[in-house]
């Protein structure tokens, strides 16, 4: 019996996670919040800016986030990529990232009375895999229950509190889990 890197992506992600907050505890602690966090303040001519429109994916504000974010990713991750392989989990987890960043940046840094916070943490790639996971076991043409659960649930609860002063991102929780579901509608359909 012997141990197998069962989902590459996932498990390397976490590494990786694990790897940058280490460095940020124990080496320099301005890892993160130089390289691992986007800012709602930007330029378009700093090189930094379009790292950080994914970079931030792997940054944590603690070791309680990194933790409680993958939990859920490494209970979900090993089925997504069974499922549909681990490259296509990680295109989707980029692209969930990408356009996170590009929704907050175009809409909530440029609101009117806006107070713009940073973002860090991989909530919104959870939220991706958690609406993801409930089309694992779909049949085409059909809308899963537990798809409309967890929207209620989980989505729900997001609405809900973003409207409070908590130093979370409902945003990207919202945000991860509308591309959860559309990824979720896209490659069912085809199979």
């Amino acid at each position: 019996m012997g141990i197998t890197y069962n989902a590459p992506f996932v498990l390397t992600y976490a590494l990786v996670a694990v790897s940058v907050i280490a460095y940020n505890t124990f080496v320099d602690p301005t890892v993160i919040p130089f390289y691992f966090t986007l800012q709602p303040y930007y330029s378009y001519e700093d090189p930094l800016f379009y790292f950080r429109l994914f970079s931030y994916a792997v940054g944590h504000g603690s070791w309680e986030h990194l933790i409680d974010n993958f939990i859920y990713l490494l209970l979900i991750g090993p089925y997504l990529e069974e499922k549909y392989g681990s490259q296509s989990v990680f295109s989707m987890a980029l692209f969930t990232a990408v356009i996170t960043s590009l929704l907050y940046l175009g809409f909530l840094v440029v609101a009117p009375n806006a107070q713009p916070s940073s973002i860090v943490g991989s909530s919104g790639i959870v939220f991706m895999m958690i609406l993801l996971g409930s089309f694992t076991n779909v049949r085409s043409g059909h809308i899963p229950l537990t798809f409309i659960f967890i929207m209620l649930f989980f989505m729900g609860t997001q609405v809900i509190n973003a409207f409070d002063d908590n130093q979370i991102s409902e945003f990207a929780h919202i945000v991860g889990g509308i591309c959860g579901s559309f990824f979720g509608f896209v490659k069912n359909k085809k199979s």
